[in-house]
């Protein structure tokens, strides 16, 4: 009997609707190796997803999914997970997390920033109940936040491009220019500089993060400007298919693409989840979970690159794994400088780096961006 329950909210004229259906016809990512670990003191926890998407969705989400997954099969019969899937941020995400509470689940993570206030106002009149917030700013008694380093993997993909490229020129499509988006492709520009200061990465903001015709559009003036390598910060994969078409190569996010799209793609920055979510609810299953702001990187597993399209030449698999270890030892960092702002001033001078506060809050470009 599968464990798991899917919630689906449907925002419908003001009014919310919550239904609960059995996933077991729900096709699901592929599970982990199961754990038989018998050092739990509770026999029955039941944990909670917020997700702003459907799981379906290759990416951010779906990689969330499998770890909710690896959850039960790393606890087994001591656990069962629900989660809520496509919900909107606004006054009703409150109730969503509210109806988990009132239905006796111990701990909640809200996947998303957007989710940040309403989880603040449901675990203030919940004090026993943990709940974990995606890149949230506050922390309370019983609330903790959660992020990853992805900006350390995008680093190594830039080495990657840096490496592949003939035309010397890269393209990236982004969002927002959000701190995370531009914390990802200044690492991204800063590893391919590092391997190829004649290259240059053209980025185009779309503003959006799921717009099939947006991204395409967008691929395709990159594509036409001489790129030969696109990477993205969206949700489909509509740019990486754009730039097989064309004979140029891709690099993916969040889950391997090469699955989706081909050995196009050289290769996907990655995070796995699990890595943090398994620990962290087996501390709350034992009664020493505290509150935490989590940062985790290529050190802790949280990120990662995907395996390599066999177009990556042996040339830049070492290069890659030797910067990996450098991030790995956690002597170095991607920012550590010098680096310079695209105007060509330094911004961080050389032996120093920058503040976590610094890195959350950065709204400036590196040299070798172009906008587009």
């Amino acid at each position: 009997m599968n464990r798991s329950k899917t919630v689906a909210a449907c925002l419908l004229v003001l009014c919310i609707f919550v239904t609960i259906t059995g996933c077991s016809n729900k096709k699901e990512p592929e599970q982990s190796t199961k754990n038989t670990s018998t050092d739990l003191v509770s026999p029955s926890f039941k944990v909670a997803f917020i997700y702003p998407e459907v799981p379906e969705d290759w990416g951010w989400t779906y990689e969330n999914d499998k770890a909710r997954i690896a959850i039960e099969d790393y606890f087994g019969n001591k656990i069962e997970t629900a989660y809520a899937e496509n919900v909107p941020s606004g006054p009703n995400t409150a109730r969503i997390i509210k109806y988990f509470v009132e239905n006796n689940y111990n701990m909640i993570f809200t996947c998303s920033p957007e989710y940040m206030a309403s989880t603040k106002e449901v675990a203030k009149d919940f004090p026993d109940v943990y709940f974990e917030n995606y890149e949230g700013d506050k922390t309370a008694n019983n609330i903790s936040t959660y992020s990853e380093r992805i900006y350390q993997a995008r680093y190594l993909s830039g080495i990657v491009a840096g490496m592949q490229t003939e035309t010397n020129i890269i393209g990236y499509i982004g969002g927002f220019t959000t701190a995370e988006e531009v914390r990802g492709l200044n690492a991204f520009t800063i590893g391919v500089q590092k391997v190829n200061p004649d290259a240059v990465v053209k980025a185009v903001w779309i503003k959006t993060l799921k717009d099939s015709e947006k991204e395409l559009k967008a691929a395709n003036k990159l594509l036409d400007t001489g790129a030969d390598i696109i990477t993205q910060n969206q949700k489909t994969t509509e740019a990486l298919k754009a730039a097989k078409e064309k004979g140029a190569w891709s690099i993916g996010l969040y889950s391997d693409m090469r699955k989706l799209v081909g050995d196009s793609v050289l290769v996907s920055v990655m995070w796995a989840p699990s890595e943090y979510y398994i620990p962290t609810v087996k501390a709350a299953m034992n009664g020493t979970w505290e509150k935490h702001s989590y940062w985790g990187g290529i050190k802790e597993g949280i990120v990662k690159l995907s395996n390599f399209s066999p177009a990556v030449s042996e040339e830049i698999k070492k290069k890659v794994a030797e910067e990996s270890a450098m991030l790995e030892s956690g002597e170095w960092d991607v920012f550590d400088g010098p680096i310079y702002k695209q105007n060509g001033k330094i911004i961080i001078k050389k032996d120093s780096s920058p503040t976590e506060q610094q890195l959350h809050s950065m709204n400036w470009l590196v040299k070798g961006i172009e906008n587009l």
